[in-house]
């Protein structure tokens, strides 16, 4: 096989995994036309080269009681302070992702809590524990969420 034949099997194999990371090995070679040793073997590599990351369950965070998501803009309110604020949050369990951007912001924080209330005291908790200021966004609905890469 050439290696782009590889390269296109690896990413069907990916695909398939990205959509159901729950498919079994002999599904999944029905789905990409292996063997189920041969997918076995990719699948595999691609977790020893860290293609896969991990897998992971999708949960339904309103049934948790996590009915309201927000995303929260930090901006330093010492430019000269340290930056290491995801250090100072991490202890924070509400907050799901942290993205370090460029603009005028210094990181934008996804956050799912049970109601407004429990996100303004984790605002002051998050103001408190990074010394930074904050704009938060809230989402009001979201059509589509955790899609995987094109690949």
């Amino acid at each position: 096989m050439a290696e782009s034949d590889l390269e296109q099997l690896d990413r069907a194999i990916l695909r398939e995994l990205a959509a159901n990371g729950r498919c079994s090995f002999t599904e999944l070679a029905e789905r990409v036309g292996l063997s189920v040793s041969a997918v076995h073997q990719r699948v595999r590599r691609l977790e020893q080269r860290g293609a896969i990351s991990g897998y992971t369950a999708r949960l339904d965070t309103e049934q948790l009681g996590l009915a309201l998501t927000a995303f929260i803009s930090l901006t330093p309110t010492d430019p000269a302070a340290p930056d290491d604020y995801p250090d100072r949050l991490k202890h924070l369990p509400e907050i799901e992702s942290c993205y370090s951007v460029a603009g005028d912001e210094s990181y934008i924080l996804l956050v799912r809590v049970g109601s407004p209330s429990d996100l303004e005291e984790l605002l002051r908790r998050i103001r408190e524990a990074a010394k930074v200021s904050t704009r938060t966004t809230v989402v009001l609905s979201t059509p589509y969420e955790g899609r995987p890469p094109q690949l």
